[in-house]
């Protein structure tokens, strides 16, 4: 089977161009369309200040909206082992962002209803699954193969963060207009990825057999399971992320304790995106200086800091400068385990390993941020110790990332 990745090796700099292109494309319209990115204030402001939901059930709102991503491995399989119309990674992606756009003008039409809204919400994951999936697995390929895991890492994680200083000041004003806007802004953001895929990626068209469908199958599935480094990746993931979460904790301090509207709410997401944008600008930058270990270590640290910093979040101006070092510290950190992640994927199951490991995170971030809701709202846990546990979890990722480097020395210190 003639993969993605030997294509690269042996085309040379124009399929890095190619590759980089494709992947801030794809991240783009991926990040921007999802119900938890660019719908998440204005869904959340909705659910809180229309359908007066406490926070717990507002976080669980998102929990259920993002099952899909919990099942994403299922997605990587696919995209590893059975090719739609005849190629691997270009027709999810394409299929995936036009389904999905027509989810959302359907989101538009929906009642302003708990259940309606969440079922709709959660097809539309579905979708972005399928996406996401594919671009994932195209993007372990490139990496793998043009060895840069450190240079697509930082390029994903600058559109993200960028993605996320447009996203503060457009969701707060999405948020004060009629829902309508926020559906179909998030539709037009998908489209574009669609004649992307075909355009920018050069891949063999495979025989619809289905023997080799299912050997294919059943030989990601095993590379996968016997990679120890793929399973060590996702616990230190699963490690990071599972801490009890914060967002919908923040959101209600937001409005309730500092009393900030929901166009202030967006600069301050604004702020977060600078500091992210800022940290995968460094990363690219020292992926090619230093070692892995070294890069992986000092990041978990500053992502242990930027939990801390809510500690202080008691008045506008300290809000403004804890969002900034938190977007700096924690895209820090992602980036690191985002580059673990890419070293970890496993060589022909690439879709497979990566969605296993992605899924773990999201699982995690939704899970544990309904969990904080619910600490606070039941168990009357106190703000300031919802912070420090969540530091303190993250702050184990450190000793957990030096024994994995000490275990593959060879795999991991590379330069990337």
């Amino acid at each position: 089977m003639a993969s993605s990745a030997a294509k690269l090796q042996t085309s040379g700099e124009p399929n890095l161009s190619r590759a980089t292109s494709l992947v801030a494309i794809g991240i783009f319209a991926t990040t921007f369309a999802q119900p938890h990115f660019l719908g998440r204030l204005p869904l959340q402001n909705l659910l809180k200040n229309e359908l007066h939901v406490t926070r717990a059930t507002n976080a669980a709102f998102f929990f259920w909206a993002g099952l899909a991503w919990y099942f994403k491995p299922i997605a990587g399989l696919l995209t590893d082992a059975f090719p739609l119309f005849g190629r691997r990674r270009a027709s999810y992606m394409a299929t995936g962002a036009l389904l999905g756009a027509l989810a959302w003008v359907a989101l538009a039409y929906v009642p302003h209803e708990y259940k309606w809204m969440l079922l709709v919400c959660t097809i539309i994951t579905v979708f972005m699954v399928l996406a996401s999936s594919a671009l994932a697995a195209y993007m372990a390929e490139a990496a793998q193969a043009l060895a840069g895991t450190g240079r697509l890492a930082a390029v994903r994680g600058f559109i993200e963060q960028t993605c996320l200083v447009i996203v503060g000041p457009v969701a707060g004003y999405l948020a004060t207009a009629a829902f309508g806007w926020t559906a179909f802004s998030c539709a037009a953001f998908l489209l574009p990825l669609a004649p992307a895929a075909f355009l920018l990626m050069r891949e063999e068209r495979l025989p619809p057999s289905p023997e080799t469908v299912f050997s294919r199958a059943a030989g990601s599935i095993a590379a996968a399971g016997k990679s120890g480094l793929l399973w060590a990746a996702g616990g230190i993931t699963l490690l990071f992320y599972i801490a009890p979460g914060l967002n919908t904790a923040i959101f209600y301090k937001q409005q309730n304790d500092l009393h900030l509207a929901t166009q202030t709410q967006g600069f301050l997401q604004l702020l977060s995106g600078a500091g992210g944008v800022v940290a995968a600008v460094m990363y690219g930058i020292f992926s090619a200086r230093f070692s892995f270990r070294s890069l992986l270590v000092s990041s978990l640290i500053f992502g242990t800091l930027a939990d801390l910093g809510y500690l202080f979040y008691t008045t506008v101006t300290h809000a403004q400068m804890i969002e900034g070092f938190n977007g700096f510290g924690y895209t820090l950190a992602e980036l690191a385990l985002l580059d673990l992640t890419l070293r970890a994927a496993p060589r022909g199951s690439e879709g497979l390993g990566m969605a296993i490991l992605l899924s773990l995170k999201t699982l995690a971030t939704f899970g544990t941020d309904w969990l904080g809701a619910q600490l606070l709202d039941v168990w009357h846990l106190t703000f300031h110790s919802l912070v420090l546990s969540n530091a303190f979890t993250t702050l184990l990722t450190v000793p957990a990332a030096l024994l994995l480097c000490r275990r593959t020395r060879g795999r991991l210190f590379s330069r990337g």
